[in-house]
């Protein structure tokens, strides 16, 4: 089994693969790997599972030693870092690779895999992104923007009667309360940025077809009211990495073959 490890900024996505797709996925705070609590919660969580792979996305460098560390020592396979230099399943059109989040590299291979090329990916995380796979099958960018839960969090935080509230679907266009006037706000607000970067990036790939991807934690609330996103996939980021691992084991058999 394949173990893969999305690392973010507040949670460590944790996937256990095999070589035709994720089997389970939980989520652990990335917080823990620094606490030295992170090993036993991944421990009891896989079980019995058998590892003979691991591959990995992050972005807090910090906790990158502490997965590539544990996850040698606990089975003694070497997790395989998703960067530019290691990508499969994509080209790159970019000036500077090497600054492209991980994860949003493994986000265009699974999308691309999917869909073909072009294709865009949008992943609602603690920032929104919007990444880019071209014509030609290549990474060419994307568009970042703040999170639905940094601009509520903000509101709270830099006012003094705004409250802080629980993101969730709302219905009407007129707030009869301060907490539904800032729920409207963000969440059909919130569609509308979502809406209008698409119909740039439709018009900017000159393709009106252009199929849309969807993942991270607001994926299914915001993508429920724009048909302009194809598919919502929690495990898109994961799946990335499956492939990318695939590739490489399937370049090493064919390498090992020749010898």
């Amino acid at each position: 089994m394949i173990l893969l490890y999305d690392i973010g900024n507040t949670h460590t996505h944790l996937g256990l693969a095999d070589n035709r797709r994720i089997r389970r996925q939980t989520d652990i705070p990335t917080a823990s790997w620094f606490e030295n609590s992170a090993g036993r919660q991944v421990r009891n969580w896989l079980g019995a599972a058998r590892i003979t792979g691991a591959a990995l996305c992050s972005v807090v460098p910090r906790a990158t030693a502490f997965v590539s560390g544990f996850t040698q020592n606990a089975w003694g396979v070497a997790a395989l870092e998703l960067n530019a230099r290691t990508l499969r399943g994509v080209g790159i059109d970019y000036p500077k690779p090497s600054t492209i989040g991980p994860d949003r590299l493994a986000n265009a291979v699974a999308a691309r895999h999917r869909f073909g090329a072009p294709v865009v990916v949008v992943d609602f995380g603690t920032a929104v992104t919007f990444d880019v796979v071209d014509r030609s099958g290549n990474y060419s960018g994307g568009i970042i923007a703040p999170g639905l839960a940094a601009m509520t969090e903000y509101l709270h935080e830099k006012t003094a009667l705004l409250p802080r509230i629980t993101i969730r679907e709302v219905k009407g266009s007129v707030g009869k309360s301060t907490q539904e006037a800032m729920l409207i706000g963000a969440v059909h607000g919130y569609r509308g940025l979502v809406r209008e970067l698409i119909m740039e990036l439709k018009k900017e790939l000159r393709c009106p077809g252009l199929p849309v991807a969807a993942t991270g934690g607001y994926a299914k609330l915001i993508s429920s009211r724009l048909p302009e996103i194809a598919q919502v996939d929690p495990l898109l980021t994961l799946e990335g990495l499956r492939l990318v691992w695939m590739a490489h084991h399937k370049n090493d058999r064919q390498t090992q073959t020749r010898r």
